[in-house]
């Protein structure tokens, strides 16, 4: 029974032991920092909602090689395609067969020269095509927001648009600094990314717009339905009169004749 056991180099010891979810360590370095991080996450949720294949996570431990479970990374923003949007407590490389197409890391004064260094390294030895970098603070990186594109292996800078924005190829999606929080851009609708509160507050809104559009309407032809009945109402009135006027000048002729005879 003991050269059974001896014969392996990993013990029989559950998934989530092996490769733990948390690391222990802080996700965020300030409210500004957390809060566009939490915005970020949901507004590509909820722009990809309607593709239940794409899975969108942050903060997630992602082991990239079996059976070495120090050799783990986790970003602050993923994005991965054709696997599934699934609840998952890590992101194990070699389950998913794939590593994520899209990895964005918020940098902090901890963070930032680990993000242009070894997470760089990490995740272009895993072809993630895109790799953003946003220092909400804007005291870190050489640029606020900086992006990475995979070109034969290697990571080459993203050319910022006219405006300072950065495209993901892999998203279809373009990063903007926007009243100084980072936004999103949609190229294909022309419109900005919204997080699911945004889109209720904004269908909201258009519901709102169509009751004030329908009241409008129907006072409207309330309106139209009164002025037509005033105005039908008008010509009664003026042919009984004109109907009056006539009876009286018949009746005058009448007397008129009678006494001529």
């Amino acid at each position: 029974m003991d050269t059974e056991i001896k014969k392996y180099k990993i013990p029989f010891v559950p998934t989530d032991a092996l490769y733990p979810s948390e690391d222990g360590k802080p996700m965020a370095a300030s409210d500004r920092h957390r809060h566009q991080l939490y915005r970020t996450l949901d507004a590509l949720e909820a722009h990809f909602s309607h593709d239940p294949s794409v899975y969108v996570s942050g903060d997630i431990l992602m082991y990239y090689v079996q059976g070495v479970p120090n050799m783990s990374i986790s970003p602050d923003v993923l994005v991965s395609f054709e696997i599934g949007m699934k609840a998952r407590r890590t992101y194990l490389v070699w389950e998913e067969a794939k590593a994520p197409d899209f990895v964005m890391e918020f940098s902090s004064k901890n963070t930032w020269t680990k993000d242009l260094t070894d997470k760089k390294d990490i995740y272009a030895s895993l072809n993630i095509q895109d790799y953003i970098l946003y220092d909400a603070e804007g005291l870190y990186l050489p640029s606020q927001l900086m992006g990475f594109e995979l070109v034969d292996g290697n990571y080459k800078e993203i050319t910022p648009d006219a405006d300072g924005g950065i495209h993901s190829s892999a998203l279809n999606l373009d990063f903007h600094i926007r009243e100084e929080e980072l936004g999103i851009f949609d190229p294909e609708t022309g419109e900005w990314v919204k997080t699911r509160a945004e889109e209720e507050a904004a269908r909201a809104d258009e519901e709102a717009a169509a009751r004030r559009e329908e009241t409008t309407r129907a006072e409207t032809a309330e309106a139209r339905a009164e002025t037509a009945e005033a105005r039908a109402q008008q010509e009664a009135n003026a042919r009984q009169q004109a109907e009056a006027e006539i009876a009286q000048l018949r009746e005058q002729l009448t007397r008129l004749q009678a006494r001529s005879s």
